[in-house]
């Protein structure tokens, strides 16, 4: 195997290696990186003082002598917390470092409460969550925050979210930061979701497109298995995109963009329009299930206008998976027929030659777990965890 150079291989870089499985003891550590056997040591040792690691007593596959302990992620120590903003809603999942939910909890609340009212929220639950799972708020390694709206995500603030008023250029990584002292990464719910797909139920697929079917519709990209935002974190904004000559007006201030005529508020104005009592798109949810043939229409047709636009985006980024989810998802056998039908007439053979379009297998919990899982990545970073370590050395 190639080995690493000693200065590359450092504390955060050995606990990679462990997390990944790419080695089990100690000596495949030297082996795969050509650190002095002492050094292992020292770096695995510091390790586990701090919680990151654990060293059992199992046969790592010894040939004679004493056979070597294997080395793991510690699930226990440390944990981490996701939090899903929704427009009516706040989930919170507090995780170990292992992605592995120790607590969670859901409350209806809306965004446009405004942020201090929200955060204010979050942080209350986050404590009493942390208190239900026994773990000290120094516990607490980082905090992903997804929110419904665009976010510049080097800064993590909000930039003009057309749902959240009084969050523009909010600094809600300061929030957190000052309350429970961690880095709080914040990001469109859409890109978390995507992450908790590729990560949890995908994890094979390195070309990956999630779509948000709600109230807005969003894109979470996933290349070569990492999150892609673009250069300020606005890829993927693909409700704005004009769909044919529709004139139908959207809450950006344009007419004919996509969530405008597919988007579950549109629906459920159109079917009020015909009578049918629809407020939201969980309304027409429930139509559809109940059997309505104009909520089953509405539904296909709009499936095909997110086709339309996927079309496009598959000839252009050629993904071996497409994910649907969000609020009209869990109506996803007349949705997907209708994304299904445009993608496969519009799109390049070559381009849907491997190609599947799959309901979300993460569900409601997507947002919430995915943000969870950027804390995680965040948290067990090579450069991270060398800050810990030597915070902790002084």
């Amino acid at each position: 195997m190639p080995t690493a150079p000693e200065s590359s291989a450092s504390a955060g870089a050995v606990l990679a290696l462990i997390r990944s499985g790419s080695v089990e003891t100690r000596a495949d550590i030297a082996r795969l990186t050509g650190l002095a056997r002492s050094t292992v040591s020292q770096r695995v040792d510091a390790l586990i003082a701090h919680g990151f690691v654990l060293e059992d007593n199992a046969d790592g596959g010894s040939t004679g002598g004493r056979p070597p302990r294997r080395l793991q992620l510690r699930r226990g120590e440390h944990a981490v917390a996701g939090v899903d903003l929704g427009a009516s809603h706040c989930r919170v999942a507090l995780l170990d470092l292992t992605g592995a939910t120790l607590a969670q909890r859901e409350d209806p609340l809306s965004i446009a409460d405004g942020p201090q009212a929200v955060l204010g929220h979050v942080e209350k639950t986050l404590h009493a969550l942390l208190k239900e799972a026994a773990h000290a708020p120094e516990t607490l390694q980082a905090i992903g925050v997804g929110v419904p709206g665009p976010v510049e995500f080097t800064t993590g603030r909000p930039v003009d979210p057309p749902i959240m008023p009084g969050w523009h250029h909010y600094p809600i990584p300061e929030f957190f930061a000052d309350r429970f002292g961690v880095r709080a990464l914040v990001d469109n719910d859409v890109n978390v979701m995507a992450l908790a797909e590729q990560r949890l139920a995908f994890p094979e697929t390195r070309y990956l497109l999630y779509i948000k079917v709600g109230t807005g519709i969003g894109c979470g990209i996933i290349a070569d298995s990492r999150l892609h935002r673009g250069a300020q974190g606005s890829a993927g904004d693909i409700g704005h995109i004009r769909v044919a000559d529709d004139t139908e007006p959207c809450r950006c201030g344009n007419s004919g963009c996509l969530e405008a005529v597919a988007g579950g508020g549109a629906l459920a104005r159109r079917l009020t329009e015909l009578g049918v009592d629809a407020a939201s798109g969980s309304d027409v949810v429930r139509l559809v299930k109940s059997g309505n043939r104009d909520a089953v229409r509405m539904v296909r047709e709009a499936g095909r206008a997110v086709g339309e636009v996927l079309a496009g985006l598959v000839n252009f980024f050629n993904p071996d998976t497409v994910v649907v989810g969000g609020a009209l998802a869990a109506v996803h056998d007349q949705l997907l027929a209708g994304v299904r039908e445009a993608v496969y007439r519009r799109s390049h053979p070559l381009a849907t030659h491997v190609l599947r379009i799959e309901p979300s297998r993460t569900g409601e919990n997507a947002a919430a777990v995915g943000a969870g899982i950027l804390a995680i990545e965040h948290a067990l970073s090579p450069d991270q965890v060398d800050r810990a370590l030597a915070a902790v050395a002084g």
